[in-house]
């Protein structure tokens, strides 16, 4: 625990209340965009080969950051909620508003949009065989980081919100900044592989979004969930092997015709 992190009491009031209704409304809005989109048949995963265009890349940004803000804020609440209560009780220093806080866990999640597109126009553009292969080693990775250490450390740090903030607590209006960088990094450092499963072998579908958000949330907030985390790396792992011995199966996993 740092100095400046002393005598940092949460204050649990009305305020702290308002904020969570309040992030759990804005949840449920990109919850209602992500479904529409999914039962209008929007195509947001361009199942088809295309060249990666600047158009193309912000929409895709787009609906990727609606989505996350959907899978990843309702996870995220007790962190933010609690940093907003502890910033109620410290009189002596100021920190950036709980919106700014925010705002830069959805950013960081927003531009991970940037990579996963040009990545996933490049595996759209492999030969059938190929593609089949290239997400077998995307779920041998996922779950191989399923079960490393460093998944565990992150992990850690995303289940335990007092303690993330007490150790990484700064004064000020940076200091706040980079705690809230920090969370944000964690939780992309915790999560990313379950992202890339989502996107390669699950087209972002709607059931592939309800399943992967489910794992996510249970990690986060149950009890057991280091060893949900190390379950999930694991039938990754048979899902990977399944898929390098009969490809065909990536036409199943991901519901639409290769």
């Amino acid at each position: 625990m740092t100095g400046a992190a002393e005598g940092l009491v949460p204050v649990r009031d009305r305020v702290t209340v308002l904020t969570s209704i309040g992030l759990l409304l804005i949840a449920a809005a990109a919850w209602a965009v992500v479904v529409r989109s999914s039962l209008r048949g929007d195509d947001m995963m361009m199942t088809m080969p295309m060249p990666a265009t600047a158009a193309g890349g912000i929409a895709f940004v787009i609906s990727w950051a609606v989505m996350m803000t959907a899978m990843m804020l309702p996870s995220a609440l007790p962190m933010i909620s609690l940093y907003g209560a502890i910033q109620r009780g410290v009189r002596e220093t100021r920190g950036v508003p709980l919106v700014a806080f925010t705002a830069v866990y959805l950013l960081l999640w927003a531009a991970t949009g940037v990579p996963v597109y040009l990545a996933h126009t490049l595996l759209m553009g492999m030969a059938p065989p190929a593609f089949a292969y290239g997400v077998a080693v995307i779920l041998l990775s996922a779950g191989v980081f399923q079960l490393s250490p460093f998944k565990q450390s992150c992990l850690h740090a995303c289940r335990s919100p007092f303690g993330f903030l007490l150790g990484h607590w700064r004064a000020g209006r940076r200091g706040s900044l980079a705690l809230g960088w920090s969370h944000a990094v964690y939780c992309v450092g915790c999560c990313w592989a379950l992202m890339l499963v989502l996107v390669a072998a699950g087209a972002m579908g709607l059931p592939w979004v309800l399943l992967i958000t489910a794992v996510v949330a249970a990690e986060k907030l149950l009890p057991g969930g280091e060893w949900l985390a190390r379950a999930t790396g694991l039938a990754l792992l048979v899902l990977a092997v399944a898929v390098a011995i009969r490809p065909d199966l990536v036409t199943v996993l991901r519901g639409h015709t290769m």
